[in-house]
């Protein structure tokens, strides 16, 4: 792999586990692999990856977190958006669908804060998309009347709201960098001491253009195939995907792949399928992907405004209200969940939908 000048390469220490030897293996055979394909077989690997093993969300020890289990505030106004938005469906049966839900959590306080909802808990057959053996076991246990697919298109079809937060970001990803020679492809490939190495292509044919060297461009391959699937759906019959996740509307040119172990950033490559690996997502392309697809795009608003416009800071009047000795706990969550130095910048929402239907609730 070539090495271009001022760009540093990193590498693993010494530990091995059983999926890096599965990778070293694969590496001495056919080559260095993406970071896309790496990506996969961390988190995806069926005996050894993230995924299918040991995922670790919310809850003490936990690698990570997400706004779920931050506070039940967000499960419940996002269920009560769903709930407005087959309202304005016409009030359908249709499929409640999430897609990488996670421990369950969002969706058991979506359906809860719902429950008065008239008519919409006999309309909705909730539907869990998850790969994760693990995590389909805690989601059965606080949604047990859910049924699951692998896959969107396992979903019976039918009018659908789609909800997913924090799927996006899992996606694998290639990486492409500015070297001073040209553009070259982030790989993993091996040292002379067998260990996991970042490395660069040979540059690859490009137009000329004025980007920085050791700029950064990530792609999501998987993505055009999703916005297909929902594409798809959304024409068959109306209804909407709602998106929240980590990332960006315009590229900055930085490396965003990170791995998480209790919270703590760790190196990618140091023990794989040990730690929860994400990239931030492309909200532009996902945007464009669907406006391609013949969908209506309603974002991508930070979340902190969205989750203002559907009324947090109501609830936590009323949560506060209701017991005021939780009032402190209740507005630190809030806190975290809106302020644009936590989570309320960072994270984006973007809603996709069927041609012809409203504007959805909480985006102008």
């Amino acid at each position: 792999m070539a090495d271009p000048k001022g760009v540093r390469l990193s590498k693993t220490g010494g530990g091995v586990n059983e999926l890096k030897k599965k990778l070293v293996e694969r590496i001495r055979e056919t080559g260095p692999m993406t970071v896309a394909d790496f990506m996969a077989s961390c988190l995806y690997d069926p005996d050894d990856g993230y995924y299918a093993t040991r995922p670790s969300i919310g809850g003490k020890g936990a690698d990570f977190v997400t706004a779920p289990e931050v506070s039940q505030m967000f499960g419940e106004l996002i269920g009560l958006w769903c709930a407005h938005e087959w309202d304005a469906l016409g009030k359908p049966a249709l499929n409640f669908i999430e897609l990488g839900p996670g421990r369950g959590v969002l969706m058991q306080d979506a359906w809860r804060a719902t429950q008065r909802i008239e008519g919409f808990h006999d309309a909705a057959n909730i539907v869990f998309i998850e790969t994760s053996a693990p995590l389909r076991e805690e989601q059965g246990e606080r949604v047990p009347l859910a049924e699951w697919g692998e896959r969107l298109e396992d979903a019976p079809p039918g009018p659908s709201l789609i909800i997913a937060n924090e799927f996006l970001d899992c996606l694998p990803i290639r990486q492409f960098m500015r070297g001073d020679t040209g553009w070259h492809e982030k790989l993993i490939g091996l040292d002379d001491a067998d260990q996991l190495v970042f490395g660069l292509s040979a540059a690859l044919p490009a137009a000329d253009d004025d980007v920085r060297e050791g700029a950064v461009r990530e792609i999501a391959p998987g993505l055009d195939a999703l916005i297909y699937e929902i594409e798809q759906r959304l024409h068959a019959a109306p209804g909407r995907a709602l998106f929240i996740d980590y990332g960006y509307i315009a590229p900055e040119g930085a490396d965003t792949l990170q791995a998480l172990k209790r919270h703590t950033k760790v190196d990618p490559l140091e023990a794989p399928g040990e730690a929860d690996l994400t990239a931030h997502v492309d909200f532009a392309r996902v945007a464009h992907l669907a406006r391609e697809a013949g969908l209506q795009v309603h974002g991508p608003m930070t979340q902190g405004v969205f989750l203002k416009a559907l009324g947090i800071d109501l609830r936590v009047e009323m949560l506060t209200k209701a017991n005021p000795s939780l009032g402190p706990r209740v507005a630190r969550e809030a806190q975290r969940l809106t302020h644009e130095d936590e989570m309320g910048a960072l994270f984006k929402v973007i809603c996709l939908s069927s041609p012809d239907l409203p504007a959805p609730a909480g985006f102008f």
